[in-house]
């Protein structure tokens, strides 16, 4: 039976029941995001006008659910169906369950829009890239659907919010937009932004060192009247800042040289301070300059 939906066309080719893959042949349809169909649906599909590459519209009519896919191959024991697990959970469906298959003719995608259900998703450095290269092994996309892709060795859940120009759309060999929503439960960080006033109050004179040894006009000074001079000094006028110093250039810089700069005290051995007269005040010797004239 053939029918149409606006500019979609649709096929009955049957109802099968649905499996997940048991072996390591079938293993490949959880990477392809195919299902595999048995050849009596091959020989129903070759005495009808359909339209290629084969895409199909699987619905579960119970839960009024329904998908898109494509076909891997046709090998499925008869009236079995085997496809994704996680295609089974968007349309509800437990094993040994009936599943309606209908060939259809989908338009070209043109703008699609996922969100990642964890937000662990964007810890992948090029996010947009990984689910584009993970969308080749897709034919087809379905609004709603929630897919799985695999990348190093990690399952990730993607929920299609949108697709264009239909609700569901054929992505092979287009040329498709996609963007991305904020991934469920994902929470903007918190990020306290300085204004531009803030950032230049900084005074190059704080980042001196505090200076040491001799500083002029440090003294105190002392009233005419006698009374007691008020002493403030937590007034920061009356705290005197060193002047700020630029560096110093290296005019005997070679080019394509680093130079590692230390201050490394010499190392004085204990044995040479003991040799060494240490330095005593007054104990040197004096000499009179006009000498006493002897008596006979």
């Amino acid at each position: 039976m053939t029918y149409s939906d606006h500019s979609t066309h649709y096929t009955d080719v049957g109802q099968f029941q649905c499996f997940q893959a048991v072996n390591e042949k079938m293993l490949n349809v959880v990477e392809k995001v195919s299902v595999i169909m048995p050849p009596s649906a091959l020989d129903t599909l070759t005495r009808l006008n359909i339209n290629y590459p084969m895409l199909f519209k699987l619905t579960n009519k119970r839960s009024n659910r329904q998908t898109h896919c494509g076909v891997l191959e046709f090998i499925a024991d008869e009236d079995k169906i085997y496809i994704p697990y996680w295609m089974m959970k968007n349309l509800l469906l437990d094993e040994g369950d009936m599943v309606q298959v209908e060939s259809v003719s989908l338009e070209v995608a043109t703008f699609s829009k996922f969100q990642p259900q964890n937000s662990e998703f964007l810890d992948i450095t090029n996010p947009k890239a990984v689910l584009e290269n993970c969308l080749r092994n897709f034919a087809c996309l379905t609004t709603g659907d929630v897919i799985a892709i695999k990348y190093n060795q990690k399952i990730y859940e993607m929920c299609v919010l949108e697709t264009k120009p239909g609700n569901a759309v054929s992505i092979i060999e287009c040329d498709m937009n996609v963007e991305f929503a904020a991934p469920v439960g994902y929470q903007e960080p918190n990020h306290e932004k300085k204004t531009a006033t803030e950032d230049m109050m900084v005074d190059p004179a704080d980042l001196m060192p505090e200076p040491t040894g001799f500083i002029a006009f440090k003294g105190s000074g002392n009233r005419l009247d006698g009374k007691k001079k008020k002493e403030n000094t937590d007034d920061p006028l009356n705290q005197i800042k060193p002047a700020y110093q630029r560096g110093i250039p290296d005019y005997n810089y070679t080019l394509g040289t680093i130079q590692f700069l230390r201050n490394i005290r010499p190392v004085i051995n204990d044995k040479e301070n003991e040799n060494q007269d240490e330095f005593k005040p007054f104990a040197g010797s004096g000499s009179v300059l006009k000498t006493k004239a002897k008596k006979k």
